[in-house]
C-alpha cells in the first residue's frame, strides 16, 4: 500500500516562499507521473503542477513562473518550490499520481498566505 506524507506548509506573507515535500513509500516512485494538488476553501481539489517520470513538467497557468515541481528518486520524494506566494495560493496541498487509479490521499499540508 502506498503511503503519502506531505510537509512544509505554513504561514507566509505575500511574496514569500515555501518548499513543500511529499514522501512516497510503497511504490516504484521513479515509474510514476506525479503531481501536486491544491484544495482551496470552498473549491474542488485541482492539479497545480505535475512532473512525469521523464522529467517533463507542466503547471496551472496561475502558478507558472512561481512554482517549481521536482522529484528525487533517491529519496522517493516529490517537491514543490513555491515563490512569490499570493493570498489565492492559500489552500491544502496534496501529492498523488496524475493518471490511472490514484493512491489514497495523504493528510496534506496547509499553506496560508496572509499579511
Amino acid at each position: 500500500q502506498v503511503h503519502l506524507v506531505e510537509s512544509g506548509g505554513g504561514l507566509v506573507q505575500p511574496g514569500g516562499s515555501l518548499k513543500l515535500s511529499c514522501a512516497v513509500s510503497g511504490s516504484r516512485f521513479g515509474d510514476e507521473d506525479l503531481g501536486w494538488y491544491q484544495k482551496a476553501p470552498g473549491k474542488e481539489r485541482e492539479l497545480v503542477a505535475f512532473i512525469r517520470s521523464s522529467g517533463h513538467t507542466n503547471y496551472k497557468n496561475s502558478t507558472k513562473g512561481r512554482f517549481t515541481i521536482s522529484r528525487s528518486s533517491a529519496e522517493n520524494t516529490l517537491y514543490l518550490q513555491m515563490n512569490n506566494l499570493k493570498p489565492d495560493d492559500t489552500a491544502d496541498y496534496y501529492c498523488n499520481k496524475i493518471t490511472g487509479l490514484l493512491w489514497s490521499w495523504g493528510q496534506g499540508t496547509h499553506v496560508t498566505v496572509s499579511s
